[in-house]
């Protein structure tokens, strides 16, 4: 059997980390997000086709031809908008009868999702299946009406009501192909798979469904990327240590160290923590649990960093604080650079997301840095704030409002001079 992945899309609500990549490539717990959905369809597939368009040489980089044997095609979306679009975009890699998975390439999940959508397809013997979840407020999804078995009608975000959510997780039969040609553009511009699934029931076929009660996450803006990562920490991390740690540093497991990585002595690490390849750490400094760091990264003396993602090559070498936090690659913070995480009044943290504010649902939310940025000494940026890919902030500026790609921001500062 083959799953289709959708990784067309440009990932705008998780800027500035999708300046100049997919975020399908993003990494969480020093992982990919694409490699996860691949390692959790494994099991149950012999091919991938992955359709690509924005930025799409960074995937097949990232990926290769193959993943465990298995073949990987790199297939360009087809013109137009949405899921049903990409979908039929593998048509002619799919056989005439054939079923296949078809999986949003940006949401974590875990293998029971598939295993569960497979055996209803089969038992039920359906023309079609999806995965569905239970949730109480069904504002930012597809609400999918059932009754026995099967599904009767899918409705595009209805509001704050509660039912089943559709997860972006699929299979069709080949015939899906003839559906989403007659599915009609939707109020929002794009070609809805959710249109085709109704059109598919409208035509008396059967549509069956799989309640999965596992952890699921949807990453389409920053803070999820934060919530995944802690999901993945608490849950999966194993304690292995392949680098070198000093005498004088605490290690609390469960802690994963990379090869090449040294922890020098005053360290004091606490678990669930994870540290790529080649990083250096400490000496004096505190990393709390939660928080993954890339390879090639440095955390240096008198530095304490809480439930953030440190990605590949990035460095707060001294005297730094930072807590629920995203620093993207290659990007260094100055001494003294602190990062708050905390509103005065206790509010959850609002974000800008697309030109719009949005409630993060958390009362602590640090800064989300892009990619290459150079931050000098003793600056503060206020929580939820965004700092653009290849930026640079001088020093003693308070970041208190988003900073754009490719900006240099200074602060103006009036002197006196008097003579003693």
């Amino acid at each position: 059997m083959k799953a289709v992945i959708l990784a067309a899309g440009k990932g705008e609500r998780l800027r500035p980390l999708t300046d100049d990549r997919p975020k399908v490539v993003l990494k969480v717990a020093n992982k990919p997000i694409i490699e996860y959905v691949i390692e959790t369809l494994d099991p149950f597939v012999d091919e991938f086709i992955i359709i690509v368009r924005y930025m799409k040489e960074k995937i097949i980089k990232l990926l290769g031809d193959e993943f465990h044997g298995k073949p990987i095609t790199y297939v360009e979306q087809v013109e137009g908008e949405g899921t049903a679009k990409a979908i039929y975009s593998a048509k002619e890699y799919i056989e005439d009868g054939e079923a296949f998975f078809a999986v949003n390439g940006d949401i974590y999940f875990e293998e029971d999702a598939i295993r569960g959508l497979l055996h209803v397809f089969r038992k039920k013997n359906a023309d079609a299946a999806l995965v569905v979840k239970a949730f109480d407020d069904l504002s930012q999804f597809g609400l999918v009406e059932v009754e026995g078995d099967f599904v009767i009608r899918i409705k595009e975000k209805p509001g704050k009501v509660s039912g089943f959510a559709n997860l972006g997780i699929y299979l069709f039969k080949s015939d899906v192909f003839e559906f989403i040609e007659k599915t009609e553009v939707s109020e929002r511009g794009e070609y809805e798979i959710t249109d085709t699934l109704n059109l598919i029931l409208s035509s008396g076929k059967k549509i069956a469904y799989y309640e999965y009660r596992g952890y699921w996450n949807d990453i389409g803006r920053p803070w999820n990327l934060l919530e995944v990562n802690e999901y993945i920490l608490k849950t999966k991390l194993k304690h292995s240590i392949r680098g070198q740690v000093e005498e004088g540093a605490v290690i609390v497991p469960p802690v994963e160290i990379g090869e090449g990585t040294i922890v020098r002595s005053g360290s004091y690490i606490i678990g669930p923590v994870k540290i790529g390849r080649n990083s250096r750490i400490g000496p004096n400094c505190f990393i709390r649990p939660y928080t993954s760091i890339g390879d090639n990264c440095h955390i240096g003396n008198a530095v304490e960093i809480k439930n953030s993602i440190i990605m590949d090559n990035s460095n707060a070498p001294h005297l730094n604080y930072v807590g629920d936090s995203i620093i993207g690659e290659n990007t260094n913070l100055g001494a003294g650079t602190i990062t708050a995480n905390l509103r005065h009044d206790n509010k959850t943290i609002k974000v800008e997301v697309k030109g719009k504010l949005e409630d993060s649902g958390r009362r602590k939310l640090g800064a989300i840095i892009g990619h290459n940025v150079k931050v000098g000494i003793n600056v503060s940026i206020y929580p939820g704030r965004k700092i653009g890919s290849n930026a640079f902030i001088g020093p003693g500026v308070v970041v208190d409002k988003n900073v754009p790609p490719n900006v240099l921001v200074v602060v103006k500062q009036e002197k006196m001079v008097i003579e003693r």
